[in-house]
């Protein structure tokens, strides 16, 4: 169930000062265009926990991620949880086929996004195909992500399942951080371990296993790769 949120209006805010500019869906778009584009958009905070969109919900906005980490899953029939990604600042969610969200979206920590109405911004993308174009090669990321993620969960050993995480989070973090042997786990070992197919003992045993063996150092919120070269051979493995 949706929880109560609070929401900023967008007065005082523009387009031009947003932090992930750069790299968002909004990247294609011109100064004269950016100004127009800001009106379309409210800024929303979410605490801790707090859902986003749910899946099955009927679509009715899109969210660009300005602040914060989200965990994005589906849950099984039998009550399962399947994270299916994690969506960091400049993702851009909830656009699909179905008229319908196929996975909910919850914020890991304090969240902040900006949301669209979903008819005035399709309105806007009507006569804009270089901000299609933009959508269309976040979604074709989003598909090779898809991918990664399904032969990960084939048969790969949990040793290789973790390893193959940790790069390619940190390798996510590169363009928001740059590039750093420390990375920071924002998410809970639940959450990794329903990432990944694994349970919640075979994580923790293999976090134990990597920093006995000199590849990682578990840190408060985080670790850090102490023999990287270690970690990648387990991952290409």
């Amino acid at each position: 169930m949706r929880t109560s949120v609070v929401t900023i209006k967008p007065n005082g805010y523009f387009c031009t000062d947003c932090a992930v500019r750069g790299f968002a869906v909004c990247s294609s778009l011109d100064a004269a265009e950016l100004r127009a584009f800001e009106h379309l958009g409210r800024r929303v905070h979410f605490a801790t926990g707090e859902t986003v969109f749910s899946e099955e919900d009927i679509t009715t906005s899109f969210y660009n991620l300005l602040e914060g980490v989200m965990r994005l899953y589906k849950l099984l029939p039998d009550g399962r949880r399947q994270i299916v990604g994690f969506a960091l600042p400049g993702d851009f969610l909830g656009m699909n086929i179905s008229g319908r969200h196929n996975f909910s979206g919850d914020a890991i920590g304090a969240v902040t996004v900006c949301q669209f109405a979903k008819a005035p911004f399709g309105r806007f993308i009507e006569d804009r195909p270089h901000l299609l174009r933009r959508i269309n090669e976040m979604t074709i990321r989003e598909l090779s992500q898809a991918r990664d993620h399904m032969v990960l969960l084939g048969r790969r050993s949990a040793d290789e399942k973790v390893a193959t995480f940790l790069l390619g989070w940190r390798e996510r973090l590169f363009s928001l951080e740059g590039l750093s042997n420390t990375v920071p786990l924002p998410m809970s070992r639940q959450d990794i371990a329903d990432y990944l197919g694994l349970t919640i003992e075979t994580v923790s045993r293999t976090f134990t296993k990597l920093e006995r063996h000199g590849a990682i150092e578990i840190l408060h919120g985080g670790i850090s790769l102490r023999d990287p070269a270690r970690v990648e051979a387990l991952a290409a493995a």
